[in-house]
């Protein structure tokens, strides 16, 4: 209980969010191609940790009832804003403030997603088992669980730091505001665990710069263990893919993408 007090939940900076991913390559690639796995008859879809519903919105725009969930009060407001702009309605597209390691909406569906590696956000085992857990409880008898995380690349983690990495400019509209990021990640290979800061820098107009950080802990995953913590969980993988494009899962992939089912 005392090490789990400690952990510290990634939430994103919710006026940053989109615009700080909005140039990332696989977001253009994890919706549609989930997508392409649904069948043609519309489908009752649960997004988990939904954000600003970057991926659920375009799952309700093509015709399907999505449901999403997140305990970020902020980034739901953001959500709200963004399903208006797109002329959906709540019952094509419902969004729920909840956690979603304690859900329970009293129905089940046909497919449960949660994408962009958020599964890893959950770094303990503890978490993992009670998100997954909820899982089954909404999941349909035949029903489709869908997860995505970054495959763990074993160069990377020997490294137990690493600093000013993945340097970017994104702009935020809202702010009027051009921010330079970079990350910084240090590993506890011991707790499988790594704590990730990003640091964001700006300028005003006064040419006074400012300085902000968003710090979070994740973990990371490898295929074998993924499987094993699925099924104990009562769920099973029916399908991994190591990409978007659809590849099977090899030593080289980027990602581990799982079509799981009811065990």
């Amino acid at each position: 209980m005392r090490h789990n007090a400690r952990v510290k939940r990634y939430k994103a900076i919710a006026e940053y969010y989109d615009a700080e991913y909005a140039n990332l390559e696989m977001l253009k690639h994890d919706v549609p191609f989930f997508l392409g796995q649904l069948p043609r008859k519309r489908q009752s879809v649960l997004e988990l940790a939904v954000g600003t519903a970057r991926a659920a919105i375009p799952i309700a725009q093509a015709g399907h009832r999505a449901v999403g969930v997140d305990y970020a009060r902020d980034l739901l407001a953001i959500a709200n804003r963004k399903r208006a702009a797109a002329g959906l309605t709540d019952r094509e597209l419902s969004l729920v403030y909840g956690d979603v390691r304690k859900l329970d909406l009293g129905r089940k569906f046909d497919w449960i997603t949660i994408f962009f590696n958020t599964f890893l956000a959950f770094p303990t085992l503890p978490e993992q088992d009670r998100v997954l857990q909820a899982v089954r409880r909404h999941l349909k008898p035949h029903g489709r669980f869908w997860l995505d995380i970054f495959q763990p690349d074993l160069q990377i983690l020997a490294g137990s730091q690493k600093k000013g990495f993945e340097p970017r400019c994104f702009y935020v509209p809202q702010f009027n505001r051009t921010i330079y990021q970079t990350t910084s990640i240090q590993r506890d290979l011991a707790r499988q665990t790594q704590n990730v800061t990003f640091h964001y820098s700006w300028f005003d107009e006064f040419g006074v710069m400012h300085r902000e950080r968003n710090r979070f802990e994740m973990t990371w995953i490898f295929p074998r263990e993924l499987g094993v913590l699925l099924e104990r969980n009562g769920l099973k993988i029916e399908k991994l893919w190591g990409n978007y494009d659809g590849s099977s899962l090899t030593s080289a992939s980027p990602r581990i993408i799982a079509r799981c089912i009811r065990a």
